[in-house]
């Protein structure tokens, strides 16, 4: 009995290893290489070899493993800067809050003001990085002499911030003098400074909201003959409705399902405004995590999850085009909670793929970054392997955590995820910009 064991656990390996090489070999010999990280450097290899959905797509969602990878960051400029040269992109969209718009598109535009500064229009920590502000300064350059109607703009999609709305509102009423009651201004500053309570209920959104239509619909009846009026009077109500949906994810927060597919509902609610009324083509380049703009669902394969790339492709089709990221090896921030010495971030590194995730077999093909077809995987890979269901490690805005590794590492199945994958075998901790 033993012995018929022994031959069947052989037969089991070698025909398990046997798939393994007929995986690799077949990513080896159709990915597409990428030379290097550099975000300054062309995708030359990319731009002999680019798949065909790729180039006739006209919303490119471009994830990230985590949100604090040097590499990451710099080959979403490296893509960024392609698909503005080759594809007229010229509507930047970012996993940020809307109050950061004005600050850094007046900047971008040729405004006044400094590069090490213009970060402080961002409200998420995660991007307080050089490699972003390094691809603002390249906007800045691209954008000067540029008439308007040909710069790049950026746009925040996010929700989850609602501080300073309220003053866009305010000194929209005060530029017009509008005959608009303190007690609905009161109800915007309210609105704007509430608090989440992250898994609690909270039924104040239901008597809040409808006071903020009313704001909405007295701002819309008030006239003026002013000209720069309607341009303002634009801007002025969409501040108002983010505010209003910032409003609304406050009382939804309880359950991860739920506080999830509301705020990714609204965020594709966001971005399909900006498409239908500031992108000129109907293009954009969508810079968010994985688990945003991946096509099907968040967190683990099958758990129904909707999100914003799911919302995407079911509304754009073949117009939406997902990029997802994975790596091997390298440096990795992770938030520890610490009674001793207080809660602060660690850098830890993970020195080779976990066993059984898609890293562990895609390490072995001979290229140190490279972008893979999955389309083409799905038709011509002979062991169906980014069909099959494998683990991944899910690293959210907490960053890498060793210690909970079996709440992150979660099964993905990328051939329906991704319409393209690009894997960095070894990734690094991007730059601070106080350092």
């Amino acid at each position: 009995m033993k012995k018929i064991l022994s031959i069947f656990i052989f037969i089991s390996s070698f025909h398990v290893n046997s798939q393994n090489k007929q995986t690799i070999d077949w990513i080896t010999n159709n990915s597409i290489e990428i030379e290097d990280a550099s975000p300054d450097s062309k995708l030359t290899i990319f731009e002999q070899n680019i798949p065909d959905k790729f180039d006739n797509a006209k919303i490119y969602g471009f994830g990230e493993a985590s949100h604090d990878t040097k590499e990451f960051f710099d080959i979403k400029t490296k893509f960024f800067k392609h698909l503005v040269k080759t594809q007229g992109v010229k509507t930047f969209i970012m996993e940020a809050s809307y109050q950061a718009e004005s600050g850094i598109n007046e900047w971008i535009s040729g405004g006044k003001g400094d590069i090490n500064t213009i970060s402080k229009n961002f409200s998420f920590r995660f991007l307080y990085y050089k490699e972003i502000t390094n691809l603002l300064l390249w906007i800045r350059h691209y954008n000067i002499e540029k008439p308007e109607e040909e710069q790049i703009r950026f746009y925040g999609m996010d929700i989850q911030i609602g501080k300073k709305i309220n003053q866009e509102i305010r000194g929209f009423v005060k530029k017009y003098n509008l005959p608009i009651s303190k007690e609905l201004l009161i109800i915007a500053d309210s609105c704007s400074n509430k608090k989440i309570n992250y898994g609690k209920p909270d039924n104040w959104a239901k008597t809040q909201v409808p006071k903020l239509k009313k704001l909405e619909q007295a701002i819309l009846n008030s006239k003026t003959n002013k000209k720069i009026y309607q341009k303002d009077l634009k801007s002025a109500i969409r501040s108002l409705n983010y505010l209003i949906k910032y409003t609304q994810y406050v009382s939804n927060t309880v359950g991860f399902k739920e506080s999830s597919e509301f705020r990714d509902l609204k965020m594709f609610e966001n971005v399909k405004w900006i498409l239908e009324n500031e992108s000129k083509n109907g293009k954009a380049f969508i810079w968010a995590h994985n688990e945003h703009i991946n096509k099907k669902e968040m967190n683990y394969s099958g758990s129904e999850i909707i999100n914003l790339g799911c919302l995407l492709k079911d509304y754009y089709k073949e117009d939406y085009y997902s990029v997802g990221f994975d790596f091997g090896t390298g440096n990795i921030k992770g938030y520890l909670i610490d009674k001793k010495q207080g809660n602060h971030w660690k850098t830890y590194h993970i020195e080779k793929p976990f066993k059984k995730t898609y890293a562990n077999t895609l390490m072995n093909v001979g290229k140190d970054i490279y972008f893979v077809d999955l389309d083409n995987a799905i038709k011509n890979e002979p062991s169906k392997f980014f069909s099959k269901k494998s683990k991944h490690l899910l690293i959210g805005g907490g960053g890498y955590q060793p210690k909970q590794l079996h709440r992150i590492m979660v099964s993905k199945i990328y051939a329906e995820i991704y319409d393209g994958l690009i894997f960095v075998k070894k990734i690094s901790s991007p730059n601070y910009l106080n350092k």
